[in-house]
């Protein structure tokens, strides 16, 4: 019996990998693992629905002693952020201690995705929830209250996706110490304070006494959050509202800060995180 002679210059290689692909193929099986952990998911869904019940009354408090606080534009803004809070920075630092545990990262150190991509892939299901949730909330809490078309939809981009970049570098930062999945809810509650306080998402800086404002505004996450509220409604509550391009001179020091922030955040993660359990 003959065999057919091999087509000159033919190959038997599988599909090309890139790093879209290697991240697809992690952001899958990471959300896979999320669907699968009930209490992972209650925190990252539910519990950010009850703290946006809160805000409201909070809210309308202290819209009683600030006649000119706008409370439906605080509470669509501040639920946006807390969920962004929540679910990116909170639920990422548990998945990467846990990932750290079992000694996924380690073993995918040995395959062909990057560092950076094991980081982002693990991310993947935490971004798409969030924004997911941050666009129903955006979206139809605009329209169902009736506010304002954004001033400047680019500057609300840059601010969410300083935000989105500050909270990754904060979770790896952050699951550095971290020794176990139940212990990230202590660890990481400084910083959910200082996004929810600080950063004018449960109390307008503009309510707050002069000094300890000027403070808030220099906190890690404030500058992005900040950018995305010139975005949307042309004012950081300084100043009065501004246009198109009044909104970026508003918006520079925020850029320049959270910048500051950003550039920090990732070398503290470069430095500190760790891809396998501390002996």
């Amino acid at each position: 019996m003959t065999t057919a002679a091999p087509v000159k210059g033919s190959t038997t290689t599988g599909p090309q990998s890139t790093t879209a692909r290697r991240l697809l193929a992690l952001g899958r099986a990471e959300a896979t693992l999320l669907l699968r952990n009930r209490t992972a998911l209650f925190t990252a869904v539910l519990l950010p629905v009850v703290l946006i019940g809160s805000l409201h009354g909070v809210l309308k408090q202290q819209a009683d002693t600030n006649p000119g606080l706008d409370v439906h534009s605080m509470l669509v803004y501040g639920s946006v952020g807390m969920v962004l809070a929540f679910v990116v920075y909170y639920n990422l630092t548990a998945s990467y201690v846990g990932r750290r545990g079992e000694l996924v990262l380690k073993r995918l150190r040995t395959g062909e995705a990057r560092d950076l991509e094991i980081l982002l892939g693990t991310a993947v299901p935490s971004l798409t929830l969030g924004l997911s949730m941050a666009a129903l909330i955006g979206v139809g809490g605009s329209l169902g209250l009736h506010l304002a078309v954004p001033v400047n939809p680019l500057l609300m981009l840059l601010g969410l996706l300083l935000a989105l970049a500050t909270m990754i570098a904060l979770a790896a930062l952050s699951s550095a110490f971290t020794r176990t999945v139940e212990s990230a809810g202590i660890t990481t509650l400084p910083v959910l304070l200082v996004m929810q306080f600080g950063s004018g998402l449960f109390v307008p800086l503009e309510v707050m006494p002069a000094q300890l404002a000027d403070v808030c505004r220099l906190l890690p996450t404030t500058p992005a959050f900040q950018l995305i509220r010139v975005g949307w409604f042309g004012t950081d509550g300084s100043a009065a509202p501004t246009d198109f391009l009044g909104s970026w001179g508003a918006a520079a020091p925020h850029l320049v800060t959270g910048s500051i922030w950003l550039g920090l955040a990732v070398w503290g993660a470069v430095r500190y995180f760790r891809w396998e359990p501390r002996r």
